[in-house]
């Protein structure tokens, strides 16, 4: 039986344009077809616009048949988040409280998409100011994960990461400041790479802050680094250009031969790693183990401290920007983000301050406990993806980061770490594996999860829409 089209790989379309045998007309059709049966139920999606796509591919095409593409994802069809800025498009970050007004810019990701020729079927959702593991958004409408509608798909990339999985083309684009590109990414199976800060520009910058490739494998990762990672000057944290050639992002097994991997089980701080989840990384470190690389145990770096101090400051910045609403807009926050963020109106500025150092000692931390390692693995998540309508696992908005004490220390070290599946739970949900490499090492962190993407389980079919 014939793959279906929303179901190819960017490299596949690509090769398939070149030779004549699809049109990226067709492909888009099939595409968005696919995602008018399952969108009533996902709502991953914003600002899908059919008929602007098909124009988009009908570009496309011509441009193959003259021989001439853009660049190597020319007709791809490609969702873009919502808060990356794409020219006369509003940019509500996920909240009913902001001022709609069209983009007078594209943002860099979305720039290099578009000079590269993809085709931008959608935006996707997320939630309210990018704050929560949730797609949960008093903008948008509720995402929900293609493996199991009554639960989570992650965030901030909340119609990201459900988008992917479900097929909505091969390429999509998130973003991450704790862990918004690899939790929804655990939560729904697919590959992602978080990579170094600067590696692919955004704008605005923020410490942290990184957009990054969400795809069903490595290879379609990779091919999009070809496109995302180069500089611009919007990005006052983004890197000198570097020959790095994305396309060697596969090494095979030998790659992991010799390897030191350090193995972090505990994140010294957050919610306890479910049973399921740590089963499914001791596996995949017995599976690293058997292709030759040494794996050994890492101790936990973080600090419930080093967590809480983070939270504390990102509550009262995100205070801040509450309070400089009109009243009539403040109210329309989410109450949940509301609550969080007013909680930070009895902290005094040492308060602040401390939590503030909090950053750079994570950093520091983070950076010495990887240090005697290649590679560290670890689970992306400590606990399987909870009900769709909450807006955290612990939905408490005074612990509301108690799930990204793997994710968040790699944001502030600036370091490359992925989400790769690595198995699933006896309800079958996806487990992720996170892989994390030295600063500027992105090509190595794709080489080996790319080694793990040959070595590991078979993996089950991708979720379908639900029976008309």
């Amino acid at each position: 039986m014939s793959t279906p089209l929303h179901d190819l790989s960017a490299q596949a379309l690509v090769g398939a344009y070149r030779d004549g045998n699809l049109s990226p007309v067709e492909v888009t059709q099939a595409v968005l077809d696919h995602i008018a049966r399952w969108e009533p139920q996902l709502q991953a999606t914003w600002l899908l616009r059919p008929e602007a796509a098909i124009e988009q591919a009908r570009a496309s095409e011509a441009r193959w048949r003259r021989g001439e593409p853009l660049g190597p994802i020319d007709g791809v069809p490609t969702t873009i988040k919502e808060n990356i800025a794409t020219q006369g498009d509003p940019m509500p970050a996920g909240t009913a409280a902001v001022e709609l007004r069209p983009a007078t810019a594209d943002a860099p990701p979305a720039a290099r998409l578009k000079e590269a020729g993809a085709v931008v079927v959608s935006k996707t959702t997320m939630p309210d100011y990018g704050m929560l593991s949730s797609g949960l958004s008093s903008f948008h409408r509720l995402a929900r994960n293609p493996w199991d509608l009554s639960k989570t798909p992650g965030g901030s990339s909340a119609g990201a990461g459900a988008a992917a999985a479900a097929g909505y083309g091969p390429l999509h684009v998130g973003t991450d400041i704790g862990g918004s590109l690899r939790l929804p990414a655990a939560w729904c199976g697919i590959f992602t790479l978080k990579p170094s800060l600067g590696r692919i520009p955004i704008d605005p910058p923020y410490m942290g802050r990184a957009a990054g490739p969400m795809t069903r494998s490595v290879a379609d990762a990779a091919l999009m680094m070809q496109v995302l990672a180069r500089p611009d000057a919007r990005d006052s944290m983004s890197l000198p250009a570097e020959a790095i050639d994305w396309t060697a992002f596969d090494a095979g097994t030998e790659r992991l031969r010799g390897l030191r991997i350090g193995l972090l089980l505990d994140a010294g701080c957050g919610l306890p790693v479910e049973p399921e989840i740590r089963s499914a990384v001791e596996l995949a470190a017995r599976l690293f183990e058997r292709a030759g690389a040494v794996v050994e145990p890492l101790r936990p770096f973080m600090t419930q401290a080093m967590l809480d101090g983070m939270d504390h400051f990102w509550r009262m910045r995100s205070m801040v920007d509450i309070n400089a609403l009109p009243a009539e807009r403040r109210a329309k926050v989410l109450p949940y983000i509301r609550e969080w963020a007013e909680s930070a109106a009895g902290f005094g500025g040492e308060h602040v301050f401390r939590g503030f150092s909090q950053f750079h000692a994570t950093r520091l931390a983070a950076v010495a406990a990887c240090a005697p390692f290649d590679y560290v693995i670890s689970p992306v998540s400590p606990n399987m993806p909870v009900d769709a309508e909450l807006p955290s696992p612990t939905n408490d908005p005074l612990r509301p980061l108690e799930h990204i004490g793997f994710t968040v220390p790699f944001n502030m070290s600036e370091q490359p770490a992925a989400s790769i599946n690595c198995g699933y739970s006896s309800g079958g949900l996806p487990i992720g594996l996170q892989v994390a490499g030295h600063r500027f090492d992105d090509l190595g962190v794709l080489q080996v999860a790319r080694a793990f993407e040959l070595i590991r389980e078979a993996q089950r079919p991708w979720p379908q829409p639900p029976s008309a």
